[in-house]
């Protein structure tokens, strides 16, 4: 069995390479004896225990049969555009962003006259971590994935506190944006920005708060720590 593997920030770092090709592979391989034939043709990739797989735009688990002649990428512990064509806040707007974000801009774009409440929240650069001096981040995406797991995120968070959970407001809505950076973002820049709006402050409070966490667990977007004397991605558990 043939299977192509495309390899993400720390792990593309270590292989000096993004894919690789693999060939006479057992038949009915699953993603963890996957991880297990590259901990041994590959020991340079480290522990993949903590690696995860995704086919298409989902992740999948370590008993995920793999076909032949597929594509799997293997993404490691993230950090924490490809927003949809027709903004719609109400479902949840994600972009990725090559320059600087302007969060004022953000949240007059989610505003609206139902909603009497705007929560921003901005992560920046900060100049020191890990007992560090930090002079910039490095962010690397996996744009291709990233924007279908907000909208999963943004479904979660909707769920929870849109609409459908405060069946007492007919009038109430939920408008949320997210614009996460890549590349070199300098210290006090913002790298994510979440603005939420809402008829009442706690929804936005709490939305925006869930977001914020549930980006940090699973989008795939990662973050190398540059310092005056060498870096460290963020998350890697190898």
């Amino acid at each position: 069995m043939k299977q192509r593997v495309r390899l993400f920030a720390v792990l593309r770092e270590r292989a000096g390479q993004e894919t690789l090709d693999l060939e006479d592979l057992a038949e009915g391989l699953d993603l963890a004896g996957l991880k297990a034939s590259l901990a041994s043709s590959h020991p340079g990739l480290g522990d993949l225990a903590s690696v995860r797989g995704v086919v298409g735009t989902s992740y999948v688990e370590d008993d995920h049969i793999l076909q032949d002649g597929s594509e799997v990428a293997l993404l490691p512990p993230v950090s924490g555009g490809s927003g949809a064509p027709v903004p719609d806040y109400e479902k949840g707007v994600f972009e990725i962003a090559a320059q600087s974000i302007d969060s004022g801009a953000l949240a007059l774009r989610v505003g609206h006259e139902s909603c009497g409440a705007v929560v921003n929240f901005t992560g920046v650069t900060r100049n020191r971590n890990r007992g560090e001096e930090v002079t910039q981040l490095d962010y690397e995406a996996f744009e291709e994935m990233a924007g279908p797991e907000m909208g999963r995120i943004f479904e979660r968070c909707l769920a929870a506190f849109g609409p459908k959970a405060h069946d007492g407001d007919r009038e109430f809505t939920l408008r949320m944006i997210c614009v996460h950076r890549t590349g070199m973002v300098p210290v006090g820049e913002p790298s994510v920005v979440i603005a939420v709006a809402s008829p009442h402050r706690d929804a936005a409070f709490d939305a925006a708060r869930f977001l914020i966490d549930e980006l940090k667990k699973s989008l795939p977007v990662w973050k190398k720590e540059h310092y005056t004397q060498g870096h460290h991605w963020i998350g890697d558990r190898s």
